[in-house]
């Protein structure tokens, strides 16, 4: 199974009769796993779909394959990718990380300035996000919208996160921060650019030189002559 066996596309109304098979497979998912997740309903993941704020892929028999959604806070301030998650038939084809490059995009396009984060328990998952650019931070770092804090109330390690006083649980913060992004490639550009420069003088110099040694030639010749 190849990832051209999927079509990888922003979900829309067409596609909300997979919204309950998908949110029972994200349920299955979370149990067999041991961990906690954010319970969502067909309405909620269907809506996300009506709003153009999903992804989903189609295997070319028309099976859902894998589906993600995106979530705002903080009016807009922090983004999230959630619901990630692969029919169990499709797995191990590279499917996830398809759909979680698509979702990120997606993301960018709609918010450019938002932070993208994420919370997960998922290696795969992190692996992913660091090769999309994320970083590891605290959980201070995160969105402090009390909305966001409630759908945790579902998972089954909310009372750790509350004992913790929600600074940190079982998940792993993660977060991509476009103005630091944009710093960083901005930094990485003025080193290009020295080494570009030093490089340069360094080829003016040799240059130089060499046109220095190419007259002694004709300087000894024309001594020769008046001679």
């Amino acid at each position: 199974m190849i990832l051209q066996d999927f079509d990888i596309q922003v979900a829309s109304a067409k596609h909300i009769d997979f919204a309950q098979l998908i949110c029972d497979e994200m349920a299955e998912s979370a149990k067999a796993r041991g961990t906690g997740i954010a319970q969502r309903s067909s309405e909620y993941v269907a809506s996300k779909m009506l709003e153009g704020k999903a992804v989903i892929a189609l295997h070319r028999d028309g099976t859902w394959a894998g589906f993600c959604y995106i979530e705002t806070w903080s009016h807009g301030q922090f983004v999230a990718n959630s619901g990630l998650i692969v029919n169990p038939q499709f797995r191990k084809s590279g499917l996830a990380k398809a759909i979680k490059q698509e979702i990120f995009q997606l993301s960018r396009r709609k918010y450019p300035e938002a932070k993208i984060f994420g919370l997960t328990t998922g290696l795969a998952v992190m692996k992913i996000n660091s090769e999309l650019g994320y970083e590891p931070v605290t959980y201070s770092e995160l969105t402090q919208d009390e909305d966001f804090w409630a759908g945790c109330k579902s998972c089954v390690n909310y009372d750790i996160l509350m004992s913790k006083e929600r600074k940190n649980c079982m998940c792993t913060a993660m977060l991509f921060d476009p103005v630091e992004k944009q710093k960083e490639f901005e930094e990485k550009m003025k080193k290009i650019t020295h080494k570009a420069t030093l490089l340069e003088r360094i080829e003016n110099a040799i240059k130089k030189g060499l046109d220095r040694f190419q007259l002694v030639p004709v300087l000894v010749e024309r001594v020769k002559v008046k001679g």
